[in-house]
């Protein structure tokens, strides 16, 4: 009887959310699902994402940064797959939608769905851009800009730090 007692204990505290996780469930677009699925909002520390992410990751999704032109390792890339925010794994953008725009970022003309990303208004540095975040954990993607190729219009310049790549076939 103790040991179920010990037992009943453990899971229950297992339920209860720890400071790196919340309760709060968005709705996003699952690209391996086919489909939008509910998920968890990512929230950590700021020590829990230090330890997580690199200096640059951390720079760039938690304090804002941006990554010098040319510099990131995926603004040159051009193999099929999924890009995935660097913070918490979200799809956000697939390779069929990179394009060149010879701004040395990557560059997208759409997200995988509206739902996967997340806009607000970006008055920083005397300018006037809207910045894209990801809309589970919060991170700083980059910027979109009503200067790309069509179909949309839009150039989604994101920080390839912001991103990590899975090949796909």
């Amino acid at each position: 009887m103790l040991r179920l007692i010990q037992v009943l204990a453990l899971l229950s505290l297992a339920a209860v959310p720890s400071a790196s996780q919340s309760a709060e469930q968005i709705k996003v677009y699952d690209v391996t699902r086919g489909g939008l699925v509910m998920t968890d909002k990512v929230v950590r520390t700021e020590a829990e994402w230090k330890a997580r992410l690199t200096p640059e990751q951390f720079h760039i999704l938690r304090e804002k940064g941006t990554e010098r032109q040319y510099a990131g390792s995926l603004w040159n890339n051009h193999e099929h797959g999924i890009y995935r925010c660097a913070g918490c794994g979200l799809d956000l953008f697939r390779s069929e939608e990179k394009y060149e725009s010879g701004t040395g970022w990557p560059s997208f003309y759409a997200p995988v769905a509206r739902e996967n990303v997340r806009f607000e208004e970006d008055n920083s540095f005397f300018m006037r851009r809207t910045e894209v975040l990801c809309p589970r954990c919060g991170g700083h993607l980059g910027h979109v800009f009503n200067d790309g190729p069509a179909p949309s219009g839009e150039r989604y310049c994101m920080n390839g730090g912001a991103l990590t790549f899975v090949k796909t076939d």
